[in-house]
């Protein structure tokens, strides 16, 4: 009850935060990191656990496939050379950097200083895109600083993965190794098997409240299959929902899809909620446990884990930026290097989140050094979600992009198209109901190739918002004189609330957080 309790404070807290977050352009992240650490810092906070294995299919499966619905095969195939920098090499550069820290300044065992560089490796990506939605950058930034969010998930979850059972298993290189050398084909075929069986299963019960619930025992129920198999979890969830992303919403409905969006949107949220308050549950207790001069030596490990994955991802981009441009100079690639300021803004982009807490959390009970571990993996996530969260936006706003309007022309140019098939559609139909959708859609196409989105300027859509409006007022009003029961407000009042999305541009209609 006592976790219950904190939960729901730390959930109110959250809310108030977000507020802030909004007006003053903070990444939520940063504000959940804020209130976690405060929520389980008062005296009457409980001290509670987490199974090692629960805390990976719990935390980590959701965000896996979040990440992965998210980011389409095209994206990696286009943005192949940046993504495999940012992803890969920069993961296991950290990785490698941390892993000499702490063997150097924490005496770590080799497993146990990989297993840190592991955790706290991975950038995430919420809270990078909760900052940069916010901010006018030039586009390839935007999609390769989102699209790193699953590759580096990836490649710093299985070297830990690797690393765990090295450091747990005396057997390692003569039984272990070989069985992740399987895990990882194995996981990839579980996943796009998970995924083609949902298609068959999901389709049939779309739209339904069974429906959304398969969503979530599906995508755990994967994670699960595949760790009892003895294969690639991690990998069996990118390539279920990368399928799922690939074929899926074309055979769902509008109203389902709207559903699934906002449910895994709160769902996402909440374990980001649960993870912070948890890694501070933990952490107040490791460190009320320990003896005053371990916590010197804990905290001074944190910070130079701190200092080493900020700076490492730093030089890295840098570097990148330099190395590419010589190449293009010497015009040895065709792919555009990143100018200057958009390696600074890459290179700051590093906050860590939900996949470094939750790896954190996974560590085995009897870890070697698992205090030190769990409180630098804090420390990290604490310091750059705090530092890095608040001053990159004024970061980009002192290096002043110009604007890229690639992304609205795009967006623009496809909405005429689809308005172009509209009227092929009326083509040869003389009714009185299509020569009112032709002039409809002829004003909008127009209106379109402007680059204006037709609801925004459409006198009728207007006109069609006030009159939604004036119905709910009406609708109000019966219910209040009880001329109606509450069943069939609850009808009307869904039926007027598709009537205005659909009366309205999606910048009025979008979901904020807070």
């Amino acid at each position: 009850m006592a976790f219950f309790e904190s939960m729901l404070t730390l959930l109110l807290v959250a809310i108030v935060f977000l507020q802030v977050s909004r007006k003053f352009l903070i990444p939520y992240p940063t504000m959940l990191a804020i209130a976690g650490l405060a929520v389980a810092s008062v005296p009457w906070a409980p001290e509670i656990g987490i199974d090692p294995q629960l805390a990976l299919a719990l935390f980590i499966a959701p965000a896996l496939f979040d990440a992965a619905y998210d980011l389409p095969p095209r994206t990696l195939r286009q943005n192949w050379l940046p993504l495999i920098s940012l992803a890969a090499i920069a993961v296991i550069l950290t990785t490698a950097a941390v892993a000499t820290v702490g063997i150097w300044m924490a005496g770590l065992p080799i497993a146990a200083a990989i297993a840190l560089g592991a955790i706290v490796a991975p950038p995430d990506a919420v809270a990078a895109t909760a900052m940069l939605d916010r901010f006018d950058l030039p586009r390839q930034t935007y999609v390769v600083l989102k699209g790193e969010s699953l590759l580096n998930d990836a490649v710093s979850l299985l070297i830990f993965t690797a690393a765990v059972a090295a450091s747990t298993s005396p057997a390692f290189f003569a039984r272990t190794l070989p069985e992740l050398a399987l895990a990882i084909p194995g996981g990839m075929i579980v996943g796009y098997a998970a995924g083609r069986l949902y298609m068959i299963i999901g389709t049939r019960l779309a739209g339904t409240l069974g429906g959304t619930l398969l969503e979530f025992v599906a995508t755990f129920g994967t994670w699960i299959i595949a760790e009892r198999l003895h294969l690639s979890a991690i990998l069996a969830i990118v390539v279920y929902a990368m399928v799922i992303a690939r074929y899926m919403p074309e055979r769902q409905s509008a109203r389902h899809r709207i559903h699934s969006y906002s449910v895994w949107e709160a769902a996402v949220f909440l374990l980001n909620v649960v993870a912070f308050l948890l890694m501070g549950l933990q952490a107040r207790q490791i460190f009320l446990d320990m003896e005053p001069g371990r916590r010197t030596y804990a905290l001074t490990v944190a910070l130079a884990v701190f200092i080493t994955v900020v700076c490492v991802r730093m030089l890295w981009v840098l570097g990148y930026n330099v190395v590419m441009t010589r190449r293009r100079m010497r015009r040895t690639t065709k792919q555009e290097p990143p100018t200057l300021a958009m390696s600074i803004v890459a290179g700051w982009c590093g906050m860590r989140g939900l996949v470094t807490l939750a790896a954190a959390l996974a560590l085995p009970f009897d870890f070697p050094e698992r205090d030190v571990i769990l409180l630098s993996a804090l420390g990290v996530v604490l310091g750059t979600l705090i530092i890095q969260g608040l001053t990159l936006g004024p970061l980009i706003r002192f290096l002043r992009f110009a604007p890229d309007t690639s992304w609205e022309k795009g967006l623009s140019d496809a909405r005429a198209d689809l308005l172009e098939s509209a009227l092929a559609e009326l083509e040869g139909k003389e009714s009185k109901a299509a020569a009112i959708l032709r002039h409809v859609y002829t004003s909008e196409r127009e209106i379109a190739r402007k680059g204006e989105h037709p609801r925004e300027v459409s006198e009728m859509d207007e006109l069609r918002r006030s009159i939604i409006t004036a119905k709910r007022k009406k609708l109000a009003e019966m219910r209040r004189t009880d001329e109606i029961d509450d069943d069939i407000f609850h009808i009307l009042e869904q039926e007027l609330d598709w009537a205005e999305l659909a009366a309205s541009s999606p910048g009025q209609e979008q979901i904020v957080e807070g």
